[in-house]
């Protein structure tokens, strides 16, 4: 199966990741009849440039904000920096969200920006086709 991302979406993820390159950048993606909305999520980890951890506060923000738009979590996105567009062993001991699409943008491939999706979750780490439109 194919999931279809708008690249008004992707466009706003790459954006966000190449404005702070040296670190983990994150948020959610929201969904509503197929309309997708990004909402992102400052890193609360100390070492930014290895790992994420959505800051709680803007997280749970983030979430009541898609709620009271009728929205569903739709994905999780992160970048990583200076590894390829997969997930760490931490992303898989920590993903919280099974029924969510992860999203994953690889900064470190020389001028190259690359999305790929996962789903996630029992430490495993199932590959999804994504369309970029």
């Amino acid at each position: 199966m194919t999931i279809p991302i708008p690249r008004s979406v992707v466009n706003r993820i790459l954006t966000l990741a190449r404005q702070a390159p040296e670190q983990e950048v994150c948020g959610l993606i929201g969904a509503r009849d197929g309309a997708l909305q990004v909402y992102p999520v400052a890193n609360g980890a100390e070492q930014k440039g290895e790992l994420f951890r959505m800051e709680p506060r803007e997280q749970i923000d983030a979430m009541r904000r898609m709620r009271e738009a009728g929205e569903e979590l739709f994905a999780i996105y992160h970048s990583h920096p200076h590894a390829p567009a997969e997930p760490s062993v931490r992303d898989r001991e920590e993903a919280a969200y099974p029924e969510a699409l992860y999203l994953i943008i690889s900064l470190g491939t020389k001028g190259v920006l690359k999305m790929r999706g996962f789903r996630l979750g029992n430490d495993t780490a199932v590959p999804v086709e994504l369309a970029l439109g």
